[in-house]
């Protein structure tokens, strides 16, 4: 496949990797669901507000179900012993950055579906500024999914890190 040099370098780190089959999956999944809150932001830019509530919502319990069944566990086997000790090497820096991200980011994206989806929550822990709280967390949002790449990159895509 050629040298790692200008276009094929993407092509080649994806496609050699040291990546499990459900890593890649994982990846895929969250690349596309970054991509689906972009297409959900527009909805709502367009007054589709229906849609806008459905598209983020299903978005952010799919995101639940794979950080419970896939990124916790990867994190409690291969990270959590590491911490803090190792917090020096890029490995468990990366990997530790990110959970931290996603987990707040996660949690303040449940927040605003209990709160502008439902009536579960009373009245006074409802959020009133929601364009700020879901422009902020689409922000976090594609934060933490680089954080997340270069997560990935540095597992699974050691030929990029040898000298």
């Amino acid at each position: 496949m050629g040298s790692l040099r200008g276009d094929n370098l993407l092509i080649k780190a994806f496609l050699e990797t040291a990546a499990p089959r459900g890593a890649n999956v994982v990846l895929l999944l969250e690349i596309v669901m970054g991509i689906g809150l972009l297409l959900g932001a527009r909805l709502a830019r367009k007054g589709r507000f229906r849609q806008h509530a459905w598209c983020q919502s299903a978005i952010v319990l799919l995101n639940l179900a794979v950080v419970t069944v896939m990124m916790i566990p990867s994190f409690h086997v291969y990270v959590l012993p590491g911490v803090p000790a190792k917090l020096g090497k890029a490995y468990y820096a990366l990997a530790t950055t990110h959970g931290a991200f996603g987990a707040v980011t996660e949690l303040a994206g449940l927040y605003i579906l209990l709160s502008a989806g439902t009536s579960i929550l009373p009245e006074k822990l409802r959020i009133t500024k929601y364009k700020v709280w879901m422009r902020t967390i689409l922000v976090l949002w594609w934060v933490v999914l680089l954080l997340g790449m270069a997560t990935y990159t540095r597992w699974y895509v050691p030929h990029l890190f040898r000298k």
